[in-house]
């Protein structure tokens, strides 16, 4: 299947020094994909011919006079920057000129602009951010990250049912388990907001393994870890810091002495291979779940190699159909309700 994404060129730390490349190694390595680099339009024929490439039928341009900023309020970059190239990225999938789109920019502003071109899908209240992390048993998604803060019982039945819907399509599981992320498995803990949303997934058609903690998300227990955007954010940012304190550690004591260092060296295959499973640039690209289009967002700070599996994610996303199949399931829960 063709699939045709926007990439929002001017997004992030790096901006198109990062987003053209890697635009340009997943066309190249599918031939199925094609791409709309949204931007300065001097700043993007730039790359594209530092990379020897130029535009053409799988590589256009779309030029965008503006840029939000790493740091610019949503609301502000959603009113006074309506040619921004995050704007214009967006606009593409709600005219059905790209099927998806991708940005590494300004997080709130890219969901505020999704949430007010694209809208949210019927039965969706709020749209939910979506991740995967390594697991011992492979891979574990987790949402909210951060875009609802406050969320109801009702709100975290959605965001189960939606990322079920998403782990189903893209992973191939008919019925992914959905853990309930709490402070004990215990039925007697949690808040009313947590104790309430597990009654409505018991009640549920989802596959709902029941409460599930913190170090449950690195051990696989579930395939989906569902919570509120506030605990969802502070727990991926607690694992971000973690990891990096570790690698941190891990190169200090290799260069502590020349023993160490020899010790390294020989290690060093074992050193590269753990590397690789746990490398978060593999795992980089956040779905906006619940809108009317395909949106991933890429972090800021990712390099050519990590915005690159975003761009793979979204193409993943918009082949499978999720968006269809979200919508299919609340139809159908609906239907039952009435």
């Amino acid at each position: 299947m063709e699939v045709k994404v926007a990439i929002d060129c001017m997004g992030g730390d790096h901006g198109a020094h990062v987003t053209v490349p890697a635009a340009l190694g997943v066309v190249r390595g599918d031939p199925d994909v094609s791409v709309i680099l949204v931007g300065l339009r001097d700043k993007v024929e730039r790359e594209l011919q530092q990379l020897g490439e130029s535009s053409g039928a799988r590589i256009s341009i779309r030029h965008a006079s503006q840029v939000v900023e790493m740091n610019e309020a949503p609301v502000a970059a959603m009113r006074a920057k309506k040619d921004s190239s995050m704007r214009v990225a967006v606009n593409l999938v709600e005219q059905g000129e790209a099927a998806a789109c991708v940005s590494a920019g300004n997080t709130g502003a890219l969901m505020a602009i999704s949430r007010f071109v694209l809208g949210t899908l019927p039965g969706i209240d709020r749209p939910a951010i979506a991740t995967v992390l390594p697991s011992l048993k492979g891979r574990t998604y987790i949402l909210d990250l951060g875009a609802n803060v406050n969320c109801s019982p009702e709100h975290l039945l959605q965001f189960g049912i939606m990322c079920s819907e998403l782990v189903s399509s893209v992973e191939g599981k008919q019925r992914p388990t959905v853990g309930l992320l709490n402070i004990g498995a215990e039925d007697i803990k949690g808040n009313d907001q947590v104790k309430g949303a597990a009654e409505l997934m018991r009640a549920s058609d989802l596959n709902f393994h029941g409460y599930v903690e913190g170090d449950d998300i690195y051990k696989g227990t579930t395939d989906i870890v569902v919570c509120d955007g506030f605990v969802g954010n502070v727990a991926l940012k607690t694992s971000e810091g973690l990891a990096q304190m570790l690698s941190t550690f891990l190169r200090e004591e290799f260069g502590r002495t020349v023993l160490s260092r020899i010790a390294g060296l020989l290690a060093l295959p074992v050193i590269n291979a753990f590397k690789g499973r746990v490398d978060h640039r593999r795992y980089n690209g956040a779905s906006l779940l619940g809108l009317r289009g395909v949106v991933v967002k890429s972090h800021g700070s990712a390099d050519a190699f990590a915005f690159g599996f975003a761009i793979r994610r979204a193409v993943e996303e918009a082949r499978t159909g999720v968006l269809a199949h979200i919508s299919e399931r609340m139809a159908h829960i609906h239907k039952s309700a009435a």
